[in-house]
């Protein structure tokens, strides 16, 4: 277990380095930063000493190494648009991007993975219908068309739900909630249920798939034919065998949670990362934008290797592989 481990860190760095270089050549080559950064009136002479001070004068290597070097130390440089450290911003935007996407991921599998148990075993119910069609819709609609409805309907129409915004705030230490206040609950309430519609939408789906696979299965009909009862077979048996794949999807569909925040929090203008990241494409803020993939790479990194340790403790075929 500890090489294996082991092993998936030295990945994770590799993966890591390799966005890393991506992002930072990416953005190297979008625009020029200075412009957004100075006036009319700055001389020649000025803008050469910012961009002097900046370190854009460097070679390219020198500049990502440099990069990387701070990075791995939290310091992700000065934002061009706001003059701040990035980090800090980070830090301010990060609470509201992760209760956000903890939310979200909360309603995609509660609610997910029993409707699809649901509607695999009563295929033919009024209800699963129902379940079938809302998962129709989810997939087939973008999300930021499900955002603007829910808004023209609950924020606008009904004026149930505030429609942007996170509502009031309580502060612990460095982290922000808004969960423990009424408002708070308001507001997530709209942009949680539309970044989660299609995640629980693949998930249920999913396992309706993956449970009906299973029951055809001849371990199941033995099971049967043994007389153990029907919820034990369901729910011990079929289910148990589900779960090796739904973990894997599920895995990877959280980490889309976090990086493809960006649209829901544009819609609800929900002051988290991706709205940050929205903001900092406009003026060509390189620091911010490299250090929001690096982040979303880490996220997708640290999912991925929670997800393999998962399947150790799921499939046993797995640890008798392995010993």
């Amino acid at each position: 277990m500890l090489n294996f481990i082991a092993r998936r860190v030295f990945q994770s760095i590799f993966v890591m380095l390799a966005v890393g270089f991506i992002a930072f050549a990416m953005f190297r080559y979008v625009g020029d930063p200075i412009n957004n950064m100075v006036g009319q009136d700055t001389t020649l002479e000025q803008r050469a000493e910012l961009r002097r001070q900046l370190g854009l004068d460097d070679p390219f290597l020198i500049q990502y190494f440099r990069f990387i070097g701070n990075a791995a130390q939290g310091d992700f440089g000065m934002s061009y648009r706001q003059r701040r450290p990035v980090s800090e911003l980070i830090e301010s935007r990060m609470p509201a991007t992760l209760e956000l996407s903890f939310a979200s991921a909360v309603i995609a599998l509660f609610l997910g993975i029993p409707m699809g148990i649901y509607t695999a075993l009563r295929r033919d119910g009024v209800l699963s219908r129902s379940f079938m069609t809302l998962s129709l819709i989810g997939i087939s609609l973008p999300t930021f068309l499900i955002g603007i409805l829910m808004i023209l309907f609950f924020g606008v129409m009904l004026r149930w739900l505030p429609s942007f915004g996170r509502g009031d705030v309580v502060d612990l230490g460095w982290w922000s909630t808004g969960f423990l206040t009424k408002s708070g609950w308001q507001s997530l309430i709209m942009p949680a249920f539309t970044l989660a519609l299609f995640q629980m939408t693949l998930i249920m789906r999913l396992v309706r798939a993956e449970m009906l696979e299973v029951l055809q299965t001849d371990f199941i009909k033995f099971a049967r034919a043994r007389g153990l009862p029907e919820r034990m077979i369901n729910f011990r048996h079929a289910l148990k065998n589900t779960l090796v794949p739904v973990i894997t999807i599920t895995g990877l569909q959280l980490g889309s949670i976090i990086a493809f925040s960006i649209i829901t929090e544009t819609v609800f203008q929900w002051p988290g990362m991706g709205l940050l990241f929205i903001q900092s494409i406009g003026s060509v803020d390189i620091p911010v934008m490299a250090a929001y993939l690096l982040l979303i790479a880490f996220f997708f990194v640290i999912i991925n290797l929670i997800v393999d340790l998962l399947y150790f403790a799921v499939d046993p075929r797995l640890r008798v592989q392995k010993s």
